[in-house]
């Protein structure tokens, strides 16, 4: 047994207040650099609003708020990569070999889908449906766009891209596992395209069918990779058969 296992809870739990600390460290400093560049990532997220329409605060600190909040998650983006690492090497000594290298292998691709799922919501996304937005109804009423507002809807909106681009991935850990099979998921193949309509509908900021589309057509993509994931991990995998759900 290895001299890990031999550790005690409370050596367990100092391990852990270690390393959460560290993490902490690092998000303090990575969010302290991000106030050195916070204005270069307002002018990114200010890409897609039409030039002609300005950003307003109706509140005396609310521009100071959005400021130190913009701050806060481009640090804690930047500082992801090492907190997760840190969880990785807390919880590794308990794992078998084969699992710690599943986690080692994991992690890195569901940070590089994370980016993929949010570059595709600030490329291809937003542009459309930020300009149906500012658009839509104007010869009705004049917009003036509160700031809080506008960087809380494409911060919601980059997140959720980021989180459902992670499916194909799960499907595939979870296939490994053998909690569900290519079969099932081939079975509800329909289910999941209403789904993705209804999902599009809720995450896209718009009414627009055209804006739900681009996201509903990418999801659906998306499940379809799960299934011909989750075929890869059932192939490579040597576990009992597949629990039906």
């Amino acid at each position: 047994m290895s001299e890990e296992r031999k550790f005690t809870l409370t050596e367990h739990i100092r391990e852990l207040r270690r390393r959460v600390m560290r993490s902490a460290i690092v998000f303090a400093v990575t969010t302290g650099l991000s106030f050195t560049f916070t204005q270069y990532i307002f002018n990114a997220m200010l890409r897609s609003k039409p030039a002609e329409i300005p950003l307003i605060y109706t509140e005396l600190a609310e521009n100071v708020g959005v400021y130190i909040k913009v701050a806060l998650m481009s640090g804690f983006v930047i500082a992801l990569p090492y907190m997760i690492v840190e969880l990785i090497l807390f919880i590794a000594p308990g794992l078998r070999p084969k699992e710690r290298k599943f986690i080692f292998a994991f992690v890195p691709s569901a940070l590089c889908l994370f980016a993929a799922g949010a570059a595709f919501g600030y490329f291809v996304l937003l542009p459309p449906a930020i300009n149906f937005l500012f658009t839509f109804g104007t010869e009705i009423a004049t917009p003036y766009i509160r700031v809080s507002n506008y960087i809380d809807v494409i911060s919601r909106l980059l997140f959720w891209l980021g989180i459902i681009f992670e499916v194909p991935l799960v499907a595939f850990l979870l296939a490994k596992m053998r909690v569900i099979g290519p079969k099932t998921l081939d079975k509800y193949r329909r289910h999941a395209i209403v789904v993705a309509f209804i999902a599009s509908a809720i995450i896209t900021p718009t009414m627009d069918p055209v804006n739900q589309t681009l996201l509903a057509v990418p999801l659906i993509v998306l499940y379809e990779a799960s299934i011909w994931l989750a075929k890869l991990a059932h192939r490579t995998s040597h576990a009992k058969p597949a629990v039906s759900v």
